[in-house]
């Protein structure tokens, strides 16, 4: 679409495809604090479509991305699916020209992916992919403690989201196999890894330790990286740990930097938590300060970015996330699928890039 036609972000007409709880319980309340207005609705689930006709009155709901499609009157689509489903709809919605959002991950390997980026530069169809943990107060403090130096120079750092669900819930990514977007791998180190990289850039060699101790795909992951900066990451999620480890520790030659557990989140480690406006724990041994006072963040800033771009000449390098990173974090995981199976460490082959 040109730029010319997009409308100001107060009437931009967003097709939400999905109504789960990435649809409902993430897309529509930011797309609405944005200022966005949600036009239609596409989800295949009854329930779901009565929900999305309850909280959303001025929304059409249909079946069906074609339908979405065919009936028009939307500007921008954003894909809330399951993530099997991301590449082939993004292809369907770069062929009939419209914008688009894509929910992290962009697909379930990084040769879908790059396949989807390529189809849109050749379209010329605007393309990002929805990393909203980007806007987290503790990441907003992760990049003061690199930017300001606050642990001197960074040997190594550990970030990790641990979940107790000894039961699986029962909902698709704890249901279907890893090549059809299953597991905590796909799910929660797209979020991970994209904040590692962000923090100490791209990542060249991983070793992997996955298991699938309760569910089809992986429940249990660790992951070890070595950025291009020379800083090494240890990356892990799980589903079965019954006493969940810090989110982040950043160790370096002043000391580390310490985060208990995402914001408002039950922790066992309350000692770090929150105080005040300041985010985590500076540690030197037995001594421990505040860490950074960061400002609120805001995840609704994404589809504010979003518009903006859109209203703009050349709307794909204003957009809020680039879809490459995304290809590349998708590299990192393929390579930890590798990694476990044969018990080394792989070098990390980012399709697009040199080798």
């Amino acid at each position: 679409m040109p730029p010319s036609s997009v409308p100001s972000s107060s009437s931009l007409r967003v097709g939400l495809v999905g109504y789960g709880l990435a649809g409902r319980q993430f897309h529509a309340p930011l797309l609405a604090a944005a200022g966005l207005t949600v036009a239609a609705v596409s989800t295949s689930d009854r329930a779901r479509a009565d929900a999305a006709r309850e909280d959303l009155p001025q929304a059409r709901v249909v079946p069906d991305l074609d339908a979405l499609l065919e009936a028009g009157g939307v500007d921008l689509v954003v894909l809330a699916s399951a993530t099997g489903a991301h590449a082939a709809q993004a292809e369907q919605v770069i062929g009939a020209g419209l914008p688009l959002v894509v929910d992290k991950p962009l697909a379930v390997d990084a040769t879908a992916a790059l396949a989807v980026v390529d189809l849109a530069a050749h379209h010329g169809v605007p393309l990002t992919v929805f990393q909203n943990r980007r806007y987290d107060r503790e990441f907003l403090a992760l990049t003061a403690v690199r930017d300001e130096a606050l642990v001197g120079e960074v040997y190594r750092a550990e970030y990790r989201w641990d979940r107790w669900r000894p039961v699986p819930a029962p909902r698709w990514r704890q249901q279907v196999a890893p090549e059809e977007g299953g597991g905590i791998l796909l799910d929660l180190h797209s979020h991970l890894l994209d904040q590692a990289v962000l923090l100490h850039g791209e990542v060249v060699t991983v070793y992997a330790e996955l298991a699938s101790h309760t569910t089809v795909s992986e429940d249990d992951t660790f992951l070890a990286c070595r950025h291009a900066s020379g800083v090494v990451t240890h990356v892990s999620a799980s589903w079965v740990a019954g006493a969940p480890g810090p989110r982040a520790r950043v160790s370096g030659s002043a000391g580390a930097f310490v985060v208990a557990g995402q914001a408002g989140e039950e922790t066992a480690f309350r000692d770090f938590a929150d105080e005040g406006d300041a985010v985590g724990w500076l540690v030197r041994g037995t001594e421990r300060t505040p860490g950074p006072v960061v400002p609120p963040a805001d995840p609704a800033d994404f589809y504010r970015g979003v518009a903006a771009a859109l209203a703009s000449d050349d709307p794909q390098p204003l957009m809020p996330v680039d879809p490459r990173d995304s290809v590349h974090v998708l590299a990192v995981i393929d390579a930890a699928r590798t990694s476990a199976a044969g018990g080394r460490v792989v070098d990390v082959l980012t399709p697009g890039q040199p080798d």
